[in-house]
């Protein structure tokens, strides 16, 4: 549930603080009357993303069973492709968010077109919404209850945590949470990367595959143990960083190369990122290095 729980949270967070600043910059420069357009588009891209969701899961129960790890598959794969690029994209544009948000219902705002506000709250929810039912489609139809109760748990304490930025006027350090939550985001990318080529694999048989798709290693973990990936402590190292008692060569490559490409370079991104660098621990510490 950790995993789901860590990914209904980021999403959730990102569209809450959109539409934070937008009411915030509303209520700031006496335009108060338009957040009812805010509130319609917000709750329109709420109920889409829901029956998407539902409509997904639906559409999975009606697959065969050798269809189904094709579709576990492919929705990995693009899962973490978009996650990819979200984790991206909030590495480089958002410090920038607040401001970029602020100059965009301006110009909406100035020019008289009150539906485009609630336009803008649609697409920003909405496009949140969708990431989520990409990110957890491969957790929901494999073990649902988790997912829904993680879903929910995230809903709930990132609307918290948006509404106490709110009321503390947006002076959290925001670039140092989601420094942090970008790495977590990648392990668990990596391990999604890697799961989705073993379903591709189930799907095809190891055949085609060649060595790739033999068995990289077998641990031999009882399915009753709880340190199997479907254990209780095993299935939180499954989702958050792809552990399985046994992988094909390629599930393990894939989720190497991932992990080892792309954390260097978010972790980099953030890096050039002074407030980032500045709250960092240095070794040896500054005092020290002053004495010597």
């Amino acid at each position: 549930m950790l995993g789901q729980y860590l990914i209904a949270f980021r999403e959730v967070l990102e569209a809450a603080l959109i539409i934070t600043i937008v009411m915030a910059y509303l209520a700031r420069t006496g335009r108060k009357s338009l957040t009812r357009y805010v509130w319609r588009g917000l709750l329109s891209a709420a109920a889409t993303s829901l029956i998407l969701g539902f409509s997904v899961w639906l559409v999975y129960g009606t697959l065969q069973k050798s269809i189904q790890s094709l579709f576990e598959g492919v929705a990995a794969l693009v899962a973490v492709v978009v996650l990819s690029s979200m984790i991206y994209w909030m590495a480089t544009r958002g410090k920038n968010l607040k401001q970029e948000v602020e100059q965009r219902v301006e110009t909406i705002a100035t020019k008289g077109v009150v539906l485009g506000l609630g336009g803008f709250a649609f697409i920003a929810v909405f496009r949140e919404g969708l990431e989520t039912v990409l990110f957890l489609t491969p957790f929901l139809v494999t073990d649902t209850l988790a997912t829904v109760a993680g879903l929910f748990l995230g809903i709930f304490t990132a609307l918290a945590l948006a509404y106490g930025i709110f009321r503390a006027g947006m002076k959290i350090n925001l670039r140092r949470f989601f420094y942090f939550t970008s790495i977590l985001l990648v392990l668990l990318a990596g391990g999604l990367a890697g799961y989705g080529v073993h379903e591709l694999i189930e799907y095809t048989g190891a055949a085609p595959w060649g060595l790739l798709g033999q068995s990289a290693y077998n641990l031999n973990i009882a399915s009753d143990s709880l340190f199997h990936h479907k254990g209780i402590i095993g299935s939180v190292f499954a989702v958050m960083f792809g552990y399985t008692i046994k992988a094909e060569w390629a599930r393990v490559m894939v989720h190497l190369m991932y992990v080892a490409l792309v954390l260097p370079l978010i972790m980099r991104v953030y890096m050039k990122d002074r407030g980032i660098k500045r709250d960092m621990p240095q070794f040896p510490p500054a005092e020290m290095v002053t004495k010597i």
